[in-house]
């Protein structure tokens, strides 16, 4: 099955295609000649992943799907959200939104956080939404040169290692976009054995 992932992203792309069985073939936008970026306009995680994978499937037709995830702060009532990308400046800026983070909380003990992606795809012009969430807390100081984002600063719980210091397979026994891509590839699966047994 081919889906169009509709992120310019490319290491949001890598870590669904590490995720995803070879099954699956997954092209980016910069794959599929669209150059479009997406705004992400809305308040919520849930609406913005519904933005991006409709707009897509309006230009496509094709099947294709969105994610949007966000770091929730105990701390800072659930700060940056869905403003993760742009916490800092207004600007997708990965070293100034963690030095903004950590400024904030340099004198709190309460670091306690998670991560939450939310999948929209669109198949068959019907979309669904699959979510997974990583709890855990934030470091005192960056660690780690890995990922990307928040990952320097991101302690996920069950480990003292922060998702920077991390390989890509060490963080997808964690991740929250793992999480949610799990329960899309179940859906996927069975929707694909039911067009088998139906056709």
């Amino acid at each position: 099955m081919t889906l169009i992932f509709a992120t310019n992203n490319e290491n949001k792309v890598r870590e669904i295609r590490q995720a995803l069985p070879e099954a699956f073939e997954i092209i980016s936008l910069k794959e599929a000649g669209i150059l479009k970026d997406i705004p992400e306009p809305f308040d919520t995680l849930e609406e913005n992943a519904t933005e991006k994978s409709t707009v897509i499937h309006k230009m496509t037709g094709k099947n294709c799907f969105s994610e949007d995830s966000g770091l929730m702060v105990t701390a800072l009532d659930g700060a940056p959200g869905v403003k993760s990308a742009r916490f800092a400046d207004g600007e997708p800026e990965y070293a100034s939104n963690t030095d903004k983070l950590l400024h904030l909380l340099k004198d709190t003990q309460q670091r306690t956080a998670h991560f939450k992606t939310v999948i929209s795809l669109i198949i068959n012009a019907k979309e669904l939404q699959f979510e997974g969430i990583c709890t855990g807390r934030i470091a005192t100081e960056a660690q780690g040169t890995n990922g990307f984002g928040y990952d320097p600063v991101f302690i996920p719980d069950g480990s003292d290692k922060t998702f920077g210091q991390m390989s890509l397979e060490e963080k997808q026994e964690f991740s929250h976009r793992k999480k949610a891509v799990k329960k899309l590839v179940v859906y996927l699966k069975e929707s694909m054995q039911v067009d088998r047994l139906t056709s």
